[in-house]
């Protein structure tokens, strides 16, 4: 054939091609539209994220003004952590992530009674040995909180009863959540992500309406139990509105009887269950592992740290923990399907658009760290040396912030592929690495030494990570992350230096009035923003124009 009648008009199909044509155009369509649908949603779970990130920082700025960084704050901070961190280990995110792969997997053969069943088996066992659980550490939390703030028992000793009594209003959330992460797992693997993005805005909702309704009924050094006990009544909220949006989905409670709960897919789920609990923890451990350091450096360190990482959360959660929530199932059907290809290149994907979202967000908060402070937390019984040690945690985790994210995605990675046991040893190292960190750094350098072991033990979890998925899937497409990297860190820069200068020539010309604080912190930060987004452009970076392209899209 002559090159000249090489175009659209002149191919033409041999006889017997027409079936796989047109089967793989409709391939390709279902692809795309499925491409679209992900798409979707993850701008609607990072709105509807951002939404409950935002309601989080109200909670805490109303906290902040009862309560301030005090010892009666730092005893909540570590009541709370502790079953927050039990919740992590055994209960919804752990669930969740050896639920979804086993389910979708019935699923995808087409045997939705088996995928019911096993949901339903799980239902019984998670509120039978969760609800055993939470008895039992209610009857024993006088001995075992204590171990968490050795601190407070040396020094501190009128908190250790403060801590006690808050731990044992807050623990049953163990059990709710623990049933959350069974009705999640099904609602994400129908591709429902709507009611459970939007669940926490009204858990915080709750929180604060029983904060501010029920502290002034409580005497002078209890009235943080009010907030406890807006924890648990959020939390009940929350549950009833993820089970309630079960209705939308095909799925219908199965009965089923304790001696048959532990079907072979039940024992399946329990056993890869063992190391996501490692796996999955680590955000909570770490925090957990600060304010144990912390209560040796201060009474206030923990609570500091803790309200440190309420802001650093607020852009983790509405970037990556919806790109890895929403890839999820996607990683995990490839990985069923033994697609590694498209696995790879989806998780490579991620990785990029991560570092694209939480770049400029690092950069911002390494120079505006202290102006966040002040402006979300000063006010009430919050005073400015509060501030000061405060925005020193949060400009410590900004180094963590990229770092955190790529563990998430890899993390979700080695669970779609049922390897959970390598994420669970890269977790133990991290953990090592974090208390090793951590003891040497909280003598010399107090807070941002505690928030900087956390980052150094994140960087080395991120990287041992990488090194044994490369080994098993092959090339991950690092030269494009590395290429992406290289034209975002001086876009960030650029980020930094006008945010930077924004801020300080309006914070000199307006004063730190609330109004005044709004507008130059605001400025700052739009101003940088912008620069950040035009040099992506100018730099030709393929996420952004993505990103540009999806927004333009009708119907996006």
């Amino acid at each position: 054939m002559r090159p000249e009648e090489l175009d659209a008009g002149a191919i033409r199909a041999a006889p017997g091609e027409e079936p796989a044509l047109e089967a793989a155009t409709a391939a390709e369509e279902a692809a795309r539209a499925r491409a679209g649908r992900l798409a979707r949603s993850t701008a609607f779970f990072s709105v509807a994220t951002g939404l409950s990130r935002i309601a989080g920082l109200v909670r805490e700025i109303v906290a902040a003004a009862y309560f301030g960084i005090s010892g009666a704050m730092s005893a909540f901070t570590i009541a709370f952590q502790v079953p927050n961190l039990i919740r992590s280990l055994f209960a919804d995110a752990a669930i969740q992530a050896a639920f979804v792969p086993v389910f979708t997997g019935a699923l995808e053969r087409g045997n939705r009674r088996e995928a019911f069943r096993l949901a339903s088996s799980l239902i019984l066992l998670v509120a039978l040995a969760l609800g055993a659980l939470t008895a039992l550490f209610i009857l024993l939390a006088g001995a075992l909180m204590p171990l968490f703030a050795p601190g407070f028992s040396g020094e501190f000793p009128r908190l250790v009863p403060l801590m006690v009594g808050l731990s044992r209003v807050l623990f049953p959330i163990v059990v709710l959540l623990g049933l959350s992460g069974i009705v999640v797992g099904v609602l994400n693997s129908y591709e429902r992500f709507g009611v459970f993005a939007i669940a926490p805005f009204f858990w915080n909702v709750v929180i604060i309406a029983v904060l501010v309704g029920l502290e002034p009924a409580f005497p002078e050094g209890k009235r943080i139990y009010a907030y406890a006990i807006g924890v648990l009544a959020g939390t009940v909220v929350q549950f009833a509105m993820v089970a309630y949006d079960l209705r939308n989905t095909p799925f219908r409670l199965a009965a089923v009887r304790l001696r048959e709960a532990l079907t072979p897919d039940a024992r399946r789920v329990l056993v890869l269950m063992l190391p996501v609990t490692i796996s999955l923890g680590l955000i909570n451990l770490d925090l957990l592992i600060n304010s144990f350091f912390g209560t040796l450096v201060s009474d206030s360190a923990p609570a500091a740290i803790d309200k440190a990482f309420r802001v650093y959360m607020l852009p983790q959660g509405v970037f990556s923990v919806a790109v890895t929530t929403v890839l999820f199932p996607t990683l995990s059907r490839l990985a069923a399907r033994g697609d590694y290809q498209q696995l790879r290149a989806t998780m490579a994907s991620g990785m990029r658009q991560i570092a694209l979202l939480l770049v400029p967000a690092s950069a911002a908060i390494l120079v505006l760290s202290e102006p966040i402070i002040r402006l979300i937390y000063q006010h009430g019984e919050f005073g400015p040396h509060q501030t000061q040690v405060v925005a020193t945690a949060l400009f410590w985790f900004a180094f963590s912030l990229p770092l955190n994210g790529l563990n998430l995605l890899l993390t979700r990675t080695f669970f779609s592929l049922q390897r959970n046991w390598v994420p669970t040893a890269t977790s133990a190292l991290n953990i090592v690495v974090d208390i090793a960190a951590s003891a040497a750094l909280y003598g010399p350098f107090g807070v941002a030494g505690l928030v900087a072991a956390t980052a150094i033990a994140t960087g080395a979890g991120v990287l041992a990570q990488v090194l044994i998925l490369r080994r098993g899937l092959g090339r991950l497409e690092l030269g494009a992350f590395v290429a992406t990297l290289a034209r975002l860190a001086p876009a960030g820069a650029l980020l930094a230096v006008v945010g930077y200068g924004a801020w300080a020539l309006l914070d000199g010309a307006l004063g730190r009035a609330l109004g005044a604080q709004i507008v130059s912190l605001g400025v700052g930060l739009a101003a940088g923003f912008a620069v950040y987004a035009a040099s992506l452009i100018a730099l030709r970076v393929p996420e952004a124009e993505q990103l540009r392209l999806l927004l333009r899209r009708p119907g996006a």
